[in-house]
């Protein structure tokens, strides 16, 4: 576990490592009110439970592969009133807990406003979630390289549009934290991860299936 209090916000982020694949969780903290809410349930309750101090007001979802929902019944049984943040298209998979989110909805926790934006192409329901100069990506964008499409449900050319045209969009000293720690540090701004990843560095769409193409060729697991 990992405590990051970033200059100039007004939130704190806890990270945490386990789960399947590298997985993380983060418990992010509102610094003048105590809200607390938590990305993805990856890991089992028990890693994060020493580190809240009150109940969870939600619970934020950045795709439904299986690493990022396996403990969400955890959370559920252990916090009755929490709601569940994702896709709309999700609904089906959760209780009665949820709360859709689709592309620049706004949800306020405590004094923070969290923006998602819908991000497919890894996973058709894919969201990431901005809170002031940070955005979770979940899978869609890790440290050194995007995510990739080859399971049921993935599109490469909605991957490069949710990347291309939305994420690198945003100010460049925007702080990525991703779904897996994959990456030679846990946490990269946009800026930097331009430098480091030729995945980000495609001239257009074409470009970038060719990379991706030689990535999936040439790729090691657990990279």
């Amino acid at each position: 576990m990992k405590n990051i209090n970033l200059i100039k916000t007004d939130f704190s982020i806890q990270t945490f490592k386990g789960g399947f694949d590298k997985n993380f969780s983060y418990l992010v903290t509102c610094m003048r009110t105590g809200a607390e809410i938590i990305i993805d349930a990856s890991l089992k309750l028990d890693r994060l439970k020493p580190f809240i101090k009150t109940n969870p007001i939600m619970i934020l979802i950045t795709h439904t592969h299986r690493d990022h929902i396996e403990y969400i019944s955890n959370y559920v049984n252990a916090f009755p009133s929490i709601k569940i943040i994702g896709h709309p298209d999700s609904e089906s998979i959760f209780d009665n807990n949820f709360m859709p989110a689709s592309n620049n909805t706004t949800i306020k926790v405590g004094s923070l406003k969290i923006q998602s934006i819908h991000t497919p192409g890894h996973y058709f329901d894919s969201i990431c979630y901005i809170i002031e100069n940070v955005i979770f990506t979940g899978d869609t964008l890790f440290v050194g390289r995007t995510g990739r499409t080859v399971s049921n449900k993935s599109d490469i050319t909605e991957l490069y549009k949710s990347v291309y045209k939305k994420l690198l969009e945003l100010p460049k000293d925007t702080y990525i934290y991703p779904g897996h720690d994959y990456g030679l540090k846990p946490s990269i701004t946009i800026r930097e991860n331009i430098k480091i990843s030729e995945l980000l560095q495609a001239k257009d769409e074409s470009d970038f299936i060719k990379k991706m193409t030689n990535y999936e060729n040439t790729r090691k697991v657990g990279s």
